[in-house]
């Protein structure tokens, strides 16, 4: 009885502090927006500074990802098969790779751990877009690694362009789920290129 009353108290001291700053910014109350804003922990709409998404943008993202890492391995090996397939010359900076056909892939234990290391990335870079600015910092990580490499960014846009696909194809996202995708890998690739191409500049 006492954790119902306590729980309330603190649903009403909420839905107070919502009205009050609603009141001060003299926005209209309605009763699914104060549930909407308490729901959401914000304005579900409003831009992130940092990231240019929404909260229900980051939500779309991370709804739609969880089918994805729940069979990464399978999933990710997929995905660089279709990069591969898409843009051949990508083959070449997967040294493990050059003398095995598609069927080897499976048995590779070097390019399994690629597998792997490139899902588990992605799987945080998505979990962590409620945290826009450790993301950037990953990313910008992620960058300085594949500049030793001399990867371009046309090589990060070629990959873009497969995972887009596939993602049409495979999860049959519904446009503004795929329009959150895109300005998510965006945001990616902004702070990717910032180290990416550190020696250019």
């Amino acid at each position: 009885m006492l954790l119902y009353v306590y729980l309330s108290s603190i649903f009403f001291l909420l839905t107070a502090l919502v009205v009050l700053k609603r009141l001060k910014s003299r926005q209209k109350i309605t009763m699914g927006g104060w549930l909407s804003y308490l729901w959401w922990g914000g304005n579900p709409d409003a831009v992130h500074e940092v990231s240019g998404l929404t909260r229900r943008e980051v939500y779309a993202v991370q709804r739609s990802w969880a089918p994805v890492s729940a069979n990464s391995v399978a999933n990710g090996t997929e995905l660089l098969k279709r990069l591969f397939r898409a843009y051949p010359e990508t083959k070449d900076f997967f040294k493990m790779l050059r003398n095995q056909t598609e069927e080897d892939f499976s048995s590779n234990i070097q390019f399994k751990a690629h597998v792997i290391n490139l899902m588990s990335s992605l799987d945080q870079a998505v979990a962590n877009l409620n945290q826009p600015e450790v993301v950037a910092a990953m990313m910008r990580r992620l960058g300085e690694s594949h500049n030793k490499r001399q990867i371009k960014e046309s090589h990060f846009h070629d990959l873009k362009d497969v995972i887009v696909k596939m993602f049409i194809e495979v999860l049959k996202l519904d446009d503004a789920t795929l329009g959150a995708w895109g300005k998510t890998v965006d945001f990616w690739y902004n702070h990717v290129f910032e180290t990416l191409n550190a020696e250019a500049r």
